[in-house]
């Protein structure tokens, strides 16, 4: 069975059924398995597993720790500079809802 990544070479024999059940059953992924999971080609995924700090070990990924890393990667890019409310408290460790709060107060 070919992977949705047909274009691709080196993703091809990777079936997309069992690498979403290895993501199901919380398993350690191969960078190929990985491409087809995330759905970038084989280079792009061999890059990432270059990158200082992604969560990769021995050449696997787990999905869960990946998805972990994404999320701090978008924080870091997306994260505003912190705001205090009137009484001095930093709102950035504060959930949204209570942020908007305080700096309402």
């Amino acid at each position: 069975m070919f992977s949705a990544q047909t274009g691709d070479k080196q993703l091809r024999g990777i079936a997309l059924e069992s690498v979403l059940e290895k993501r199901r059953l919380d398993q350690a992924l191969s960078a190929k398995e990985f491409a087809v999971l995330a759905g970038v080609s084989y280079s792009t995924a061999r890059g990432w597993f270059r990158v200082p700090g992604f969560p990769c070990f021995r050449g696997v990924v787990f999905w869960q720790d990946f998805a972990q890393w994404r999320t701090g990667q978008n924080a870091v890019k997306n994260s505003a500079p912190a705001k205090c409310s009137s009484d001095g408290v930093a709102t950035a460790t504060l959930p949204a809802r209570a942020a908007r709060i305080l700096l309402e107060a």
